[in-house]
């Protein structure tokens, strides 16, 4: 009997066996390895037409990066940006950067004074400065300045921030726009900056004060709805464009300010609808033909719904954009590297430093694209939905402007990288921007 029980039980893993092996069959795609039509090198900037291509008629294209100190993620978000501008016609470039910073450089590219591209960014000077204000960036401006110099106003590009921190500058912008012409909306925007001025105009003080009560959002919102009709009653230009988002700055600043210090996710989600409003009123205000380049990290451009974000009942960008727009409108580009150097500081506003890049931890989506050749190349992800393997959450690897190299398992985001993105640039080794003195 036990013999009889022993033999059926060797034929039974012997069908399970062969069952296993004739539903694999004809699959010799290994775990972790990539189609050959997913891999495209990546050694010139020629090599970026194969991305052009794949991105064809979308309205948006959202660009990454996994730092916020990688010089090649600059320069090649700039030589894309390039492209997209001379063969596509966008003619909109959005930053992870204040309103209040960026505008100026928008008025250099577009022919306003004689500065150099230097001297406009010296502008950026909220922490993290070298964000913006780095060679790599003056390069893009000065390209900018003289391509719109060719072209009548209507065909020029734009430069934008569509962040909100700058709460203090887009005040101050909004009132001297508003004073020697709109005098009801100026003491009205007096009235808020009067609000702020018993906690030093310091965010921190102001956020923590509001735990105790009070807090200056009724004075905004009136704010908000005079320049709204203000904005209304006049042509639409540039100028109220500007009048515009300083007050939607600061307005959605102080909602920001004042929820961080209550949850962190809500916070982060009123800054990320904040970028999602401001993208989609650049292109209102450009017309119904307009397209937009958006820079910003991988955790604000990459849809969260392929991370754990989305069970913190967190949103993003990419989320936000794929569904006003639909997928087909919206293409997003993120970007990585296994190893290098980058800028990056050790705490929040302490003085930012070269740090060294450890190689991405095992079974990472950086270990998985650094096992793979060439050294840098673009990943298109159309191919990899169709493999199991990468439809499983793996580590991806995200660094802030405060990093520390000997902690890095807490820098991994587990992500279904081919939901994520539609393409991702990988720099196999990276070096650090080079900031402006």
């Amino acid at each position: 009997m036990i013999r009889y029980f022993i033999l059926l039980l060797i034929i039974l893993i012997a069908v399970l066996a062969c069952s296993y092996g004739l539903k694999n069959l004809g699959s010799n795609e290994e775990p972790g390895r990539f189609p050959a039509e997913a891999i495209h090198a990546l050694n010139n900037e020629e090599d970026l037409d194969k991305l052009l291509e794949e991105i064809g008629n979308a309205r948006i294209v959202l660009l990454g990066e996994s730092t916020h100190g990688t010089s090649e993620f600059y320069t090649w978000r700039a030589a894309l940006s390039k492209k997209l501008i001379q063969n596509k016609g966008f003619r909109i470039i959005a930053v992870e950067a204040d309103w209040s910073d960026a505008y100026p450089v928008n008025l250099h590219i577009k022919g306003g004074g004689n500065l150099s591209a230097q001297n406009v960014l010296g502008n950026f000077d909220r922490w993290p400065q070298w964000m913006w204000k780095n060679e790599e960036i003056a390069d893009l401006v000065d390209w900018l300045r003289t391509w719109n110099s060719q072209r009548p106003e209507e065909e020029k590009a734009g430069f934008y921030g569509v962040d909100v921190y700058g709460i203090w500058e887009s005040l101050d912008n909004l009132y001297n726009s508003l004073k020697d012409t709109n005098l009801v909306e100026a003491l009205q925007a007096t009235a808020v900056i009067d609000c702020f001025e018993p906690y030093n105009f310091n965010e921190q003080q102001y956020a923590r004060a509001t735990l105790k009560g009070g807090n200056c959002e009724k004075e905004l919102k009136k704010l908000l709805s005079l320049v709204q009709s203000l904005v209304t009653s006049q042509t639409e230009n540039q100028e109220t464009l500007n009048l515009l988002q300083n007050t939607l700055v600061a307005v959605n600043a102080e909602k920001y300010y004042r929820t961080a210090v209550r949850n962190s996710s809500a916070s982060w989600n009123i800054r990320d609808r904040h970028m999602s409003l401001t993208i989609n009123n650049l292109l209102d205000h450009y017309g119904p033909d307009s397209r937009i380049i958006v820079w910003e990290h991988n955790t604000h451009v990459g849809d969260d719904r392929a991370t754990n974000m989305a069970d913190a009942g967190m949103v993003n960008v990419g989320q936000l954009e794929r569904e006003k727009h639909g997928e087909g409108d919206v293409y997003i580009v993120g970007f990585g590297t296994n190893s290098g150097k980058v800028l990056a500081a050790s705490a929040w506003g302490t003085k930012v430093r070269t740090m060294n890049i450890p190689a991405g931890r095992k079974n990472s989506w950086e270990w998985l694209l650094h096992q793979q050749g060439p050294e840098n190349k673009i990943i298109f992800m159309k191919p990899l939905r169709k493999i199991e393997y990468f439809k499983k959450p793996i580590g991806h690897r995200a660094i802030g402007v405060i990093y520390n190299p000997s902690a890095e398992d807490g820098n991994y985001v587990p992500s279904v990288l081919p939901e994520r993105y539609d393409a991702f640039i990988f720099i196999d080794k990276t070096n650090p921007l080079t900031p402006l003195p």
